[in-house]
């Protein structure tokens, strides 16, 4: 054990080990010491030993040179630390960009980000590569959307759970450009075509995926509704229209249940109080009739069920703002006879109404977001189809745009005086929900052509 002699206050030293050429040297420096001082001292000490040597430089056990003008006090050396004495010259390491990205804080926030501008940009290359006329382009285009969705359902590197979420519907685009064809009576098939190519790259990660995966689970779930709705018309013959009234109506639906199908507590996360305090002498005591039983969730238990739920009733709504943004506009535009496109008109308004009114029940964010977009986008496409749709020359257009700039004022001030958060108001939304919900199924029958035909037969 060595001392450096420098004019310090009592008290203030600080313990060091030294590691270099000469050896392990232990000392006692002041913290107004530099490691120049520390570094002359290490020097004398191994030239006393036989090991001659220069004054070396002093880094820090991970590599990092000291400041030769700073005090150890003010480089943040502490008592016991290990520095090392080295005689060559410190060059920092360079650290390559993948190495960089290997190192880099998980941020799911960005990586879901990135996975749904990529959803959307494979959804424009599956529409650009069907539309094109060109088959190698189409090949091309369809062989890399599928190669990218069989990778991004496999579970290996960093932020796999968003990669999953995302590989379906490169799949569903691959599909839609491979099998399009020409022709409006044959979309509901090639649609139908899509889901079942999400649900099953869906069901490939899930079953690769070490943990459940809640997004893939909406995948198929939403894959294999889009499938049945799209395929049954077309089997039976049928127009049409009748599968797109089954995906708004259906999208209307799922808003409404799937809440209560996410929020669901197993029986073995409760904990039975009761049950745990029996013991040999209480067993034997005959249970009082009327006895509150007292049931306890575990905290982890109740945060894995919220992430869960929150997982599914934000990739739930997301499925229906995609499926009602798409069916509206198809529903509207293959309605060509008056009676049933008066029953398109009727749906597609009141299953955005039902949508607007069922966001309000929902306390995530996300999921909120999104099912208004939904029930905006149902009502800007009824919007475009009654001012440039048939029979727009009939409508006063005057008179829709002032019932709309009403409908905004009025939602505004109610939203501005917090009129949504009463009870007297939350009742009123409720009622009008149920109704618009009523008016939708009573429209889907006209919307279908099932009222036109029984009409024809009887007539």
């Amino acid at each position: 054990m060595s001392d450096v002699a420098m004019s310090s206050p009592a008290g203030a030293t600080i313990p060091l080990s030294i590691h270099g050429p000469a050896g392990v040297l232990d000392l006692v420096v002041p913290t107004g010491a530099t490691p120049v001082d520390v570094a002359r001292e290490y020097a004398r000490q191994a030239a006393e030993v036989g090991d001659a040597t220069g004054i070396p430089l002093l880094q820090t056990a991970l590599g990092e040179r000291l400041n030769a003008a700073v005090p150890l006090g003010e480089a943040g050396v502490q008592a016991g630390d290990v520095l090392v004495a080295t005689t060559g010259v410190h060059r920092p390491r360079r650290v390559t960009l993948l190495e960089a990205a290997k190192n880099a804080p998980e941020t799911p926030e960005l990586a879901s980000l990135i996975a749904t501008v990529a959803a959307l940009v494979a959804a424009l290359a599956g529409w650009y590569a069907a539309r094109t006329g060109e088959e190698t382009v189409r090949t091309v285009a369809v062989a890399l959307l599928l190669a990218c969705a069989l990778v991004g359902a496999l579970p290996f590197g960093r932020h796999a759970r968003q990669r999953a979420a995302a590989a379906p519907a490169f799949a569903a685009a691959a599909a839609f450009a491979a099998l399009h064809e020409p022709g409006v009576h044959l979309l509901p098939a090639i649609l139908g075509a899509a889901g079942i190519s999400a649900a099953v790259v869906a069901g490939i990660g899930r079953a690769l995926a070490v943990d459940g995966d809640e997004v893939s689970t909406v995948w198929i779930v939403s894959g294999l509704t889009v499938f049945a709705c799209c395929a049954l018309p077309a089997m039976l013959g049928w127009d049409a229209r009748v599968a797109w009234t089954l995906l708004v109506l259906g999208s209307m639906m799922a808003a409404r249940f799937a809440p209560s199908l996410a929020v669901d507590v197993p029986d073995d996360a409760l904990l039975d109080l009761d049950r745990l305090a029996v013991t040999a002498w209480s067993a034997r005591d005959s249970q009082r009739s009327g006895r509150r039983g007292r049931i306890v969730v575990s905290a982890a238990a109740m945060e894995r069920l919220v992430r869960r739920a929150s997982r599914i009733v934000t990739a739930a709504a997301a499925a229906i703002l995609v499926t009602v943004v798409i069916a509206s506009p198809l529903l509207l535009h293959s309605a060509s006879i008056d009676l049933d496109r008066i029953g398109a008109r009727c749906l597609v308004f009141f299953a955005g109404c039902s949508l607007l009114l069922a966001a309000r029940s929902y306390r995530h964010s996300a999921a909120r977001a999104l099912l208004r977009l939904a029930g905006l986008g149902a009502l800007t496409a009824l919007a475009i189809h009654l001012v440039a749709g048939p029979g727009a020359g009939h409508v006063d257009t005057f008179f829709y745009v002032v019932v709309g700039l009403g409908v905004i004022a009025l939602v505004a001030a109610v939203a501005t005086g917090r009129g949504w958060r009463s009870v007297w108001w939350s009742r009123r939304a409720e009622v009008a929900e149920s109704l618009c919900g009523s008016f939708a199924f009573a429209s889907a029958v006209v919307a279908a052509g099932v009222f036109r035909r029984l009409w024809e037969m009887t007539s």
